[in-house]
């Protein structure tokens, strides 16, 4: 990896025609009398238009755009963000500036074309249907309270708390008023078991372990000590399985018609899943097979990355940061060495995914960005999420993205030898 400096000066052409871009984007929105919205020439949507954010739009864009062609010209791979000096802007003749970034240096690739992965059946189980159908029936069961103790597929509305072995309070292992139907397994081995019998309005207290291969290493395998109150008791009256509640269920007239849905659905899904673990194994194995330096700086960044996306997981559980640092055992640097080395393959895996689309000679059209770029308008009415697709860091995002699927694409077809 090396830092390199890009001398970058704007020809007429260039300035014209990014000039004539930013304008028309500014028309779009312009209200000049005696012209409809929108319709207004060029010239004179220039002469009305606020100085000052014509002029920030026009270097904005023009940054980026030079930028990128000078890194395309010169078979430049950039490292992070770049430092950008101003030198010399006279609106509209004159534009000059300077590009300080780092660049990755040379990639030696496998020979990915003959590189082939297996694909996983699909392969739905009566089990599997049966399972979706007892929830069916749950979900429109009659709910009867009663005053009895707790039995299996009864549902309860429970508090609940565990502390650990030192009587510390586990983070994001109490809840209120929980739902929960006994016997789903929903929570972990041995919880629910320790609720059957107990009564409305009345507490339990149990120790289990949690399992081995818990999600959180530091309570893998350990005691946890819980106490849970039932608060409410509903039996489930379920309803037979039949034709009757197959159109209760949906637009099915009979229960053969239901089970076939439910079947089509579990194999779309297990289809989508399977297709997507697919992809992300022969990704990381064609990477694992290539060499190259893997720079320090996109590893830190993706390490952070993964740390974000983490942290907002745990405030969906009610968890903060530090209680789950406390319950990990470990403090926020060990943390992010302990994710360091899968950070350090995802960059890896982007940084092959590049060289090989660039070997493809991949390329995006303009009719795939806009496209791309209108589906995701549609999805997003708010103004400023609509700005921010508009601005060219944006687009390269988009267009980096369906760089990458299409390149993916290329790998799955020679793995797979169709």
């Amino acid at each position: 990896m090396a830092k390199i400096t890009l001398q970058i000066i704007a020809n007429d052409s260039e300035i014209e025609s990014i000039k004539r871009h930013v304008v028309g984007h500014h028309a779009a929105s312009s209200k000049i009398p005696g012209f409809r919205s929108g319709k207004a020439p060029l010239a004179i949507v220039e002469r009305n238009a606020d100085q000052n954010a014509l002029s920030n739009d026009f270097l904005d864009h023009a940054l980026n755009s030079l930028y990128r062609q000078a890194l395309e010209s010169e078979g430049l791979r950039p490292v992070g963000e770049p430092k950008v000096t101003l030198g010399k802007f006279v609106p509209y003749t004159t534009l000059e500036f300077e590009v300080e970034t780092e660049v990755i240096g040379p990639i030696a690739l496998p020979d990915y074309k003959k590189i082939r992965l297996p694909k996983p059946m699909v392969s739905v189980k009566t089990p599997d249907i049966t399972k979706v159908l007892k929830t069916l029936q749950q979900r429109q069961a009659e709910r009867i309270n009663v005053s009895r103790g707790v039995r299996n597929d009864d549902e309860v509305t429970i508090d609940f708390s565990a502390t650990d072995a030192k009587n510390q309070p586990i983070a994001g292992a109490t809840g209120n008023d929980y739902p929960l139907i006994v016997g789903s397994n929903q929570f972990i081995p041995g919880f629910e078991a320790n609720l059957l019998g107990v009564l409305p309005g009345k507490s339990t207290k149990f120790g289990i372990n949690f399992p081995k291969d818990y999600q959180v290493a530091s309570l893998a395998g350990q005691k946890a000590n819980f106490e849970v109150k039932v608060k409410k008791v509903n039996q489930l009256k379920m309803q037979k399985l039949d034709d009757d509640f197959a159109k209760k269920s949906g637009p099915f007239k009979t229960l053969t018609e239901l089970k076939a849905d439910i079947k089509k659905q579990l194999e779309a899904d297990q289809r989508t899943a399977v297709e997507r673990t697919y992809r992300n194994d022969l990704v990381l194995k064609i990477a694992d097979q290539a060499e190259l330096e893997v720079p320090a700086s996109l590893v830190d960044e993706q390490v952070l990355s993964m740390e974000e996306e983490e942290k907002r997981n745990l405030s969906y559980k009610g968890v903060t940061w530090q209680e789950h640092l406390k319950n990990e055992g470990i403090n926020e640097e060990q943390h992010r060495q302990r994710h360091r080395p899968d950070a350090e393959r995802g960059v890896k895996a982007g940084l092959v995914l590049s060289e090989i689309a660039q070997q493809e000679k991949i390329e995006i059209t303009d009719q795939e960005l806009t496209e791309r770029l209108q589906a995701l308008k549609s999805q997003y009415k708010d103004p400023a999420m609509q700005a921010e697709l508009d601005k060219p860091k944006a687009k390269d995002d988009i267009a980096s993205q369906i760089m990458t699927e299409k390149t993916i694409a290329k790998l799955v077809a020679y793995a797979s030898g169709s």
